[in-house]
């Protein structure tokens, strides 16, 4: 049989958060609007530091030498980096080579001579020697010129050029600036056509497919379809607006809160989901309209309601009002008798029992499939005015009709607390009879609870508490339940003074072959009915010790 692997499983309750469209759709904006504010940013005027091409110049310095110390010139790498992302691209050029010197009676000497920047295209045309073109020297007789050749600036001539006589308007020079202006404002044109208007478009699709998402989910939401039941089956009563009050809320759930409220001369439960909850709504819907589910000790449903619009709609479940609670609650405040304990036990295990049955078809209705509960604990477990049991909330139930697939069906859902092993290692073979023995540990946990209250034990009797509240404490993760159910293969512990008792000796060996880490040797909810059956046979003072007789495993387990 396969092993489903735990990473395929469904996280429990709010073991991890979920990622939402609206997260998404704040991210992609968050990176757009960054991205953006870089680019710009580059394209506008911010420096960035690129290298430029290496050339080499000689390097002189006459304040700095005497003579003609031949240390005194050296080669120099002009390969510093220059930010140039104010200049225009035009004006971006490799380093140059300069010679700056002075005429004198002896001859030419040598001012400085080293690397050079230029901005203007025109200058420094000469690749093997530096020619100075200047007509006239300034006062001091000094004249310079530039090169772009490696170690070009070791000869150097004047050979002056006179400027022609220019007749153009003044400003008519600068021309060839107003061209290089233009070129930069198209070269940052360009950068920002070729990568903002990408970006624009991506975001928009992301924005489009976002709101297509949302309005598919609010249709989703808003467009609560009836279901069509066959024409054997009874029809799920989905109610018109009648006159009901809402007047206190009960308690609160996984997904919802539950009101007590009037609905003419009668009072009833209503649940109350929210629209986000709406599948476990529409789950409870399908489990109560099954064929053949109506039984004295699974809680009465009356029908659904949709009230409000829009986002704010509210779901309503309806069901019958049983004033004393959940079994959870009862058993806080209450101590049991002997005669209560075993009242309580025998009704919810027939509860059980009668929804892991399958009923074949009839001349009326359908046949009913086995139902897994897979949420079953005390809070939900009410109780009558005559302490009788009825089992209630199936937001998580899932039937199981034969030839037919499961469903959507995940097998790490339910409480913690009430979780088998194998739901922990999330190793469940997703198969009818693995879906029913998870419920019987369960149910195993909440006979404990329901024993630990009962008066019948010699001694006083404790305060009540969940299941694995001493070890684990009353908000434990999935970590620790691992470490105390899977690991060290812990169970909650039956006092010395518990076992005195004849009924609850009986008790102990039901409970402990329903929690068995085996999950194949679990007794059935048919053979738990058996067993607690037995107990109203065993008097709460007089009755000897005794054991009950072990059935073959294959008949008593699943």
């Amino acid at each position: 049989m396969p092993i489903v692997p735990r990473y395929c499983q469904e996280p429990v309750d709010d073991m991890a958060p979920v990622i939402s469209l609206d997260f998404i759709y704040r991210m992609c904006l968050f990176l757009w609007l960054s991205y953006s504010a870089v680019l710009l940013r580059c394209v506008t005027g911010a420096s960035v530091n690129l290298p430029l091409s290496t050339v080499s110049c000689l390097e002189y310095d006459s304040q700095k030498c005497t003579g003609n110390d031949s240390n005194c010139n050296t080669i120099k790498d002009c390969d510093v980096e220059f930010g140039y992302a104010d200049l225009d691209p035009e004006e971006v050029e490799t380093h140059k080579c300069f010679i700056l010197w002075h005429n004198t009676s002896t001859g030419a000497e040598v001012i400085m001579k080293g690397c050079w920047q230029s901005g203007r295209s025109d200058d420094c045309v000469e690749d093997e020697r530096c020619v100075s073109h200047e007509a006239n020297s300034d006062g001091e007789n000094r004249y310079f010129c530039c090169c772009s050749g490696d170690l070009c600036n070791h000869e150097f001539i004047h050979d002056p050029k006179p400027k022609p006589l220019s007749t153009e308007h003044p400003f008519q020079d600068q021309g060839p600036n107003e061209d290089k202006k233009k070129n930069r404002s198209n070269v940052i044109l360009t950068t920002v056509l070729y990568t903002l208007v990408p970006i624009t478009a991506f975001t928009v699709i992301i924005i489009s497919v976002y709101w297509m998402c949302r309005r598919y989910r609010y249709s989703q939401l808003t467009s609560v379809p009836n279901s069509e039941p066959s024409p054997l089956s009874p029809p799920s009563p989905v109610l018109g607006h009648r006159p009901i009050q809402l007047l206190e809320i009960k308690a609160r759930g996984r997904f919802g809160a539950v009101w007590k409220a009037q609905m003419g001369h009668q009072q009833v439960a209503v649940k109350v989901f929210p629209l986000q909850d709406r599948q476990s709504w529409i789950t409870e819907q399908e489990i109560y309209s099954i064929p053949q589910l109506r039984h004295e000790n699974l809680l009465y449903f009356i029908g659904t309601e949709r009230h409000g619009e829009g986002m704010d709609q509210e779901l309503w479940l309806i069901t019958e009002y049983h004033p004393r609670g959940s079994l959870c609650d009862y058993l806080k405040g209450n101590l049991l008798s002997w005669n209560d304990l075993c009242k309580i036990s025998l009704s919810m295990a027939y509860g059980l029992a009668f929804l892991h049955e399958d009923l074949p078809a009839t001349t009326l209705c359908i046949a009913k499939p086995a139902v897994a509960h897979r949420d079953f604990k005390s809070k939900n477990v009410l109780l009558k005015n005559d302490l009788s049991a009825c089992v209630a909330d199936f937001g998580l139930a899932c039937k199981f009709e034969a030839g037919k697939s499961p469903g959507d069906t995940h097998g790490q859902v339910g409480t913690r607390r009430y979780m088998a092993p194998e739901v922990l290692e999330g190793a469940i073979q997703f198969q009818r009879d693995a879906f029913l023995r998870i419920d019987m540990y369960a149910c195993g946990l909440v006979l404990w609870e329901i024993a630990s209250r009962c008066t019948a034990q010699e001694g006083p009797v404790d305060e009540y508490m969940l299941p694995f509240e001493e070890e684990v404490g009353q908000a434990p993760t999935l970590e620790d339940m691992q470490e105390v159910v899977v690991v060290k293969r812990l169970r909650p512990v039956f006092r010395d003074s518990w076992l005195k008792h004849s009924g609850m000796q009986l008790l102990f060996e039901t409970i402990e072959e329903c929690w068995d880490h085996d999950s194949e040797a679990r007794l059935s909810a048919g053979c738990v009915e058996e067993r607690l059956s037995q107990l109203l046979r065993c008097n709460s003072y007089t009755a000897p010790l005794i054991s009950l007789t072990p059935s073959p495993p294959k008949e008593s387990s699943l």
